[in-house]
């Protein structure tokens, strides 16, 4: 997923690739290859429009608290429900692990009204990894045990990942509550192919949310 404020943009198909190879390379001689594919969905400008366009009105909204990071994830969940209600993809599984509950999109009140919204839209949301992964030693191994890379991560690196915030559940409560209706609206005329509309439920920053 993209949201037009990262870089080393190659990391993820690179990644994907290593990993599609040593996973291959493992297998009996003859065994049909799983199905996969990689696709990246560019959420920059509706990211833009949860967020950065706004923050100056939102701010004082949602306690005075920084939530760049909980738009941009809000921008990629809404993105992703859009591909699959056009994929007939029932399900999002989401990489959230417990042990980084100090994000402010990876909190219970993010997860649960995420995988809420999501299922207006007929999708179910879950976060497999959330226990299983709680301890950095337990994914390492597996990775490990499976002959992939286990250190240095294989995401793109965003300009905001370091980026402070004092943020609680009830900001970031009150954020996803004040930007659920306006986000609903724009998966909705997307899909109706209202191009006008869609666009409409974002305006640029010199006008009026």
């Amino acid at each position: 997923m993209k949201n037009g404020m990262s870089r080393f943009h190659s990391f993820p198909q690179q990644r994907y690739q290593v990993a599609r190879e040593i996973l291959k390379a493992q297998s009996p001689t003859g065994r049909p290859e799983p199905d996969t594919e990689y696709i990246e969905l560019d959420s920059g400008r509706l990211f833009q429009g949860l967020w950065l366009d706004h923050y100056e009105d939102l701010m004082p909204r949602c306690g005075g608290k920084n939530l760049v990071c909980v738009a941009c994830k809000l921008a990629m969940h809404t993105k992703g429900i859009i591909y699959c209600i056009r994929n007939h993809v029932p399900l999002i599984l989401v990489g959230y692990t417990s042990k980084q509950g100090y994000y402010p999109e990876q909190t219970q009140v993010f997860m649960e009204k995420l995988a809420d919204f999501s299922s207006q839209f007929g999708i179910t949301t879950a976060y497999p990894l959330y226990e299983p992964f709680s301890d950095k030693h337990i994914a390492r191994h597996l990775l490990e045990e499976h002959g992939l890379p286990s250190t240095g991560g294989g995401e793109r690196k965003c300009l905001f990942c370091q980026t402070k915030t004092t943020a609680t559940e009830k900001e970031i409560g009150q954020y996803l509550d004040l930007m659920f209706p306006r986000t609903a609206a724009f998966v909705e005329h997307t899909l109706a192919g209202r191009i006008r509309e869609a666009a409409l439920c974002f305006p640029p920053g010199n006008q009026q949310l």
